[in-house]
């Protein structure tokens, strides 16, 4: 396989298995782009991306600007004299200065079936939407919001019980395997083209908000239980009560009926608006997961008490 010069544009863990996929594909990685350091954890210390600690284990080049819209940044990346660009959940636009340097142009690993899902959260998008399945697009990049022709695309199914997490680390595999064979058939095959997405079938997948993890007993069973799993593990699905805000880890839609958010019968099933949700592990504020029948033993909450439903806004 003829080695390609190549920047890639990454910042989190969704992106390392195609970086690695690449240098061990025998490409040259001329520099690596993220995202800059941000505060994280309970000390907010400033802490390198998952990629940038990566590409600096290995001696990579690593440029971490605010923005590429910067003529000094455009400069620097054309003098790289790339054959392509890959970029992964960068999290950042390239303007078309960016996008034209490289003599092939960029690629961009994207975590759906376009054009359904383009858009920033299309992994937790997919399952909250109850979609049987989703996949990965390899596209070419062009100044709209994933937009390009597609190289190459392949599904996987959503399974009962997959979580976001769980189709993240499927998904990010997937594109790893999938970005190197586009590379392969590009450098070997001029006439290799990708396919222009179809008009019908466009929807957009939304940022994620921290608030869209409180779980709304009025909505149904079926759709809190893809919340809880779309949401794991970030921001994460949740409910308050006696003033305390408990994490939803895992759940189950089944057989009931009352007022939502009455607690119908131990360990801990709920009714909604429609069905009810039994909740099978959950998590107190700084202490470990546990199982429903654990927390109810250790926290008062009694059969037939409501619990609280968002204010309707």
């Amino acid at each position: 396989m003829p080695s390609l010069r190549l920047a890639f544009l990454g910042t989190p863990d969704f992106a390392l298995p195609t970086l690695n996929a690449l240098a061990a594909a025998g490409h040259e990685i001329a520099a690596v782009y993220c995202q800059p350091p941000r505060p994280a954890g309970r000390g907010h210390k400033t802490r390198p991306s998952p990629v940038q600690q990566l590409a600096e284990s290995r001696g990579w080049l690593v440029r971490t600007p605010k923005s590429l819209r910067d003529k000094a940044e455009q400069a620097a990346f054309a003098d790289l004299g790339l054959d392509g660009a890959v970029v992964a959940a960068y999290g950042l636009l390239l303007p078309k200065a960016v996008l034209d340097a490289p003599r092939l142009g960029c690629f961009n690993v994207h975590a759906s079936l376009l054009p359904r899902w383009r858009g920033a959260a299309p992994i937790q998008r997919a399952i909250l939407a109850g979609d049987d399945e989703t996949g990965v697009s390899i596209m070419k990049m062009d100044e709209g919001l994933d937009t390009g022709p597609v190289y190459l695309s392949e599904a996987v199914p959503i399974k009962a019980q997959m979580t976001g997490a769980d189709l993240h680390d499927s998904l990010a595999a997937l594109g790893a395997r999938l970005m190197v064979e586009v590379l392969e058939r590009l450098a070997s095959d001029p006439s290799f083209a990708p396919v222009p997405q179809p008009e019908a079938g466009i929807t957009y997948a939304a940022k994620l908000e921290k608030g869209e993890g409180r779980l709304d007993w009025r909505e149904s069973a079926a759709v809190l239980e893809r919340k809880v799993r779309a949401l794991t593990p970030w921001p994460g699905a949740w409910f308050e009560t006696a003033g305390e805000r408990i994490k939803v880890l895992r759940t189950t839609a089944v057989e009931g009926a009352g007022v939502p958010g009455t607690l119908l019968q131990d360990p801990l099933t709920v009714a909604c608006g429609e069905g009810a949700l039994k909740l099978l592990e959950v998590q107190r504020g700084g202490r470990r997961a546990m199982d429903a029948s654990d927390f109810r033993r250790g926290f008062a909450l009694r059969i037939g008490e409501t619990l609280s439903c968002r204010a309707t806004s």
